[in-house]
């Protein structure tokens, strides 16, 4: 006697053992990043009770005196997060076009492999290329900066070498291999008779780029946009480096600054009060935020793009 089919529409015990199982598993995620972000408030409360929403926008940061603000490190994480977005896009993106759209097979092949051995690099290499190799250079290209764009109020000040424009250009290092593989691999996605369609009505590969190749991977190059830009705004070791590590608000790219993520990595060991502890932590929490808000808002505007 041969066992009973289910119906079409019942479920099989090892179908709903598995979707809840994975149900579960997703349900975790969600409930880590509670958990995080309960435990950074619960541990930053003297910072908000001392401080307030004032906390986010006060310049002042003097453990002696116990004054705490985390305005300087906001902005320099917004600034240098940028500014490797600037310098990488534009990179990266060229790059994906060139190893999908251009390149012979064996050399994209190759270049893939390269770009994602860049992204194997630890930080602290990275560090370390910026401060024997970018420092010095930057500190030379500085004064021509100066000579050329010096009528912005970007590029005037003292030629350091450690500072903003240092930092923002190990970030677009570390941010590039994100940029590059991603938009690659969607470009390669493209549907083929879409490209020669427009091949054989007569365009170049350049408008077949610009005109069908971009337009078709429009959302996944602003995603893999927006996980560089939340991969930059949470480096720690590689930008303490560089940066200059000093809490001021600067509109020169030249002069140090600081970011969210260095000032925990330098101070958490040295916070002997509990004000100062609870104000890294207070730090951690806003960059915590941040970082959700960019996701957010990047999943928001794929979705919006997806639809139209």
């Amino acid at each position: 006697m041969t066992p009973r089919s289910p119906r079409p529409n019942q479920e099989r015990r090892g179908d709903r053992v598995f979707r809840r199982t994975l149900g579960l598993l997703a349900f975790s995620v969600v409930l880590l990043a509670i958990v995080f972000a309960w435990q950074l408030s619960a541990h930053s409360t003297l910072a908000w009770k001392k401080f307030g929403l004032g906390f986010l926008t006060s310049d002042a940061w003097n453990p002696v005196e116990g004054d705490f603000g985390a305005l300087p490190f906001i902005y320099g994480t917004a600034v240098s997060s940028v500014l490797a977005l600037l310098i990488a896009l534009p990179l990266g993106l060229g790059a994906a076009i060139f190893m999908a759209e251009l390149a012979p097979r064996k050399l994209s092949a190759a270049l893939s492999f390269l770009v994602e051995l860049l992204a194997a690099v630890p930080s602290v290499i990275l560090g370390l290329m910026g401060i024997f190799a970018v420092i010095p250079a930057v500190r030379w290209a500085e004064p021509w900066l100066e000579r050329g764009l010096g009528w912005l109020p970007f590029f005037r000040g003292t030629p350091y070498g450690v500072g903003m424009l240092t930092a923002g250009l190990i970030l677009s290092v570390m941010v590039l291999p994100y940029i590059t593989a991603i938009a690659r691999e969607v470009l390669l996605a493209v549907p083929r008779p879409l490209k020669e369609g427009m091949l054989a009505l007569g365009a170049t590969p350049a408008e077949v780029v610009w005109k069908v190749s971009l337009p078709y991977s429009r959302s996944a190059v602003i995603g893999a946009t927006f996980l560089a830009l939340g991969r930059a705004l949470g480096e720690t070791m590689a930008v303490t480096m560089v940066i200059g590590n000093t809490p001021q608000i600067s509109k020169s790219l030249f002069e140090p600054a600081y970011t969210m993520a260095a000032v925990i990595a330098n101070e958490l060991a040295e916070a002997t009060e509990d004000i100062h502890l609870h104000a890294l932590i207070a730090v951690g929490l806003a960059l915590f935020a941040i970082t959700l808000a960019v996701n957010a808002g990047a999943r928001l505007l794929v979705y919006r793009l997806e639809r139209e």
